[in-house]
């Protein structure tokens, strides 16, 4: 069975802001709870991804020495947050399903099947 990882509204915000609150330095972070939680392929790809522009923009900025800074790296830094919030607040987690149907769902082993049914559906 698929893992699933739900999550509400509060939680998603909360990976956001800690997102843009550390300036990008720690959006690798929800990806990589969610990596670990699910262990999907996908989410192992968006850690690296996002490991990979926080070494880039790091060493970006150690080797352009500017006195106004750089216009391009702001550009990138920002699409890179904007991204990350889009897949945090839309993409990266899983719906919550009505708690009837997590039971039934969690019921699974040595429960018993549901009678098949028989007959013409459309004459009942």
């Amino acid at each position: 069975m698929e893992k699933r990882l739900e999550a509400g509204w509060f939680q998603r915000i909360a990976w956001s802001v800690l997102a843009w609150g550390s300036l990008g330095l720690l959006v690798w972070v929800p990806f990589l709870y969610a990596a670990i939680r699910r262990g999907r392929g996908s989410d192992w790809g968006a850690v690296a991804s996002f490991a990979l522009y926080e070494v880039v923009t790091l060493t970006w900025t150690a080797v352009v020495h500017t006195d106004d800074g750089d216009p391009v790296l702001g550009i990138v830094v920002l699409l890179a947050l904007l991204t990350a919030t889009g897949m945090l607040l839309f993409a990266l987690f899983d719906k919550r399903t009505p708690r009837a149907q997590r039971q039934v769902q969690a019921q699974g082993y040595g429960t018993m099947a549901p009678p098949p049914v028989t007959g013409n559906p459309y004459l009942r």
